[in-house]
């Protein structure tokens, strides 16, 4: 059990801490797993100007034994050594494609690296260069919390109609819980493909751990109304949910959210078409359904990377996603006159993607040149095994 330290009071809330503690955004902190930190400006630099250097030459000296994984809402500092970059199914799949490499160092995090882990072979190794980089979606569903809920499904007689499929942003263990209730795997590309699929399979979709992606999905992309979603929230009994909503419901959502895409809000929208007039909004679907409503364009990382690839020069857009990726995307376009801003006028990066700065990669390079593995993240055989079966039905998606 994680040892939780409180910086605020919890007040006012409808809902009430669980045996994990799962932690209230901005209310409380654990030295593990940061989430809702206010970002009031730019990243500070490495303080050492010698790490950029001390990266580069432990990298040399491993060669071919390592492999680097970059995910998009990296620093640059960081991004800089990736071998490759991508969202967090892509990066995985590249792991188990390199088989020669001793070592993966996965620059994300903790989800993204037990995914790494399941996918590649059982001689290599994952490591993550900091292990407080957690991810507070995925924190927002734990093992317990899911059995509980397929006990209330049980109970409302609804449990052998439901087919359970999770975003790729969970843990081993949500995951494992899907294989081995017969469900799949989606990620923010193919959400809509694992949704039919899961209601070829049975009535209803038990959606973890993000309901924004599960909703827009249902509403946006299948056609599906407002009513036929519920959303389940752990911390109330039954999860606040009568036997009756949940066998008229098809779409049972996880009370999750990510808390970055969840900062954007539809007067985000309404400002950026004032303040630039042709603006085209381009938002991510983790965004919530208003928002997503009132886009011009939704869509994943990937997609919002190629839909800039192809944008024609002069055009203007305002981008719904992690800040440090739209930066990025900003500078790479500036010369192909392409005015690309974050959409939200808060300055707000991912927490905990952030935490995998250049001192830990340095850190973690170097002690494997030395021979020394640190942070190696290992999911168990029984877990890996489910987990292993649930990515697999996603990959076997037409």
């Amino acid at each position: 059990m994680r040892d939780v330290t409180t910086a605020h009071p919890v007040q006012d809330l409808d809902v009430q801490p669980t045996p994990l503690a799962l932690l209230l955004l901005g209310r409380e902190a654990d030295p593990r797993s940061e989430r809702g930190v206010e970002c009031p400006g730019d990243l500070p630099a490495p303080s050492d100007p010698d790490l950029v250097e001390r990266a580069r030459a432990a990298k040399e000296k491993l060669g071919d034994k390592v492999f680097v994984l970059g995910h998009h809402y990296q620093r640059d500092e960081v991004i800089q050594f990736a071998d490759v970059t991508g969202d967090s199914f892509k990066l995985a799949r590249d792991a188990a494609a390199r088989p020669e490499a001793e070592y993966i160092v996965f620059c994300g995090v903790h989800f993204m690296a037990e995914s790494a882990d399941i996918l590649t072979a059982d001689d290599q190794k994952v490591v993550l260069p900091d292990l407080a980089a957690g991810c507070s979606m995925a924190d927002m569903a734990t093992a317990e919390q899911v059995a509980e809920c397929w006990d209330v499904l049980t109970e409302a007689g609804v449990a052998e109609q439901v087919v359970p499929v999770s975003y790729m942003n969970s843990s081993a263990d949500i995951k494992a819980f899907t294989g081995r209730h017969g469900g799949t795997i989606c990620t923010s590309s193919n959400a809509k493909r694992a949704l039919e699929w899961a209601f070829e399979q049975g009535e209803k979709v038990l959606f973890l751990p993000d309901q924004h992606l599960g909703r827009n999905t249902a509403v946006r992309d299948m056609g599906m109304s407002l009513e036929d979603c519920v959303l389940y929230n752990p911390h109330k009994p039954g999860g606040g949910l009568t036997a009756e909503e949940l066998r008229n419901a098809k779409m049972i959502l996880w009370r999750g959210h990510c808390s970055v895409h969840g900062r954007f809000s539809v007067e985000s929208v309404n400002d950026v078409r004032e303040r630039i007039p042709g603006v085209n909004v381009l938002v991510h679907p983790e965004c919530k359904h208003e928002v997503v409503a009132a886009a011009d364009y939704v869509g994943s990382t990937e997609y919002i990377i190629k839909a800039l690839e192809a944008a024609p020069a002069g055009s203007k857009w305002a981008i719904g996603t992690e800040l440090n990726l739209v930066r990025r995307l900003a500078n790479r376009f500036a010369a192909e006159d392409k005015e690309i801003v974050f959409l939200d006028k808060t300055v707000c990066f991912c927490s905990t993607m952030n935490r995998i700065d250049l001192p830990h990669l340095v850190w973690a390079l170097e002690s494997l040149a030395d021979g020394n593995p640190v942070n190696r993240i290992e999911v168990d055989p029984e877990t890996e095994k489910y987990a292993k079966l649930a990515l697999e039905r996603m990959l076997a998606l037409p």
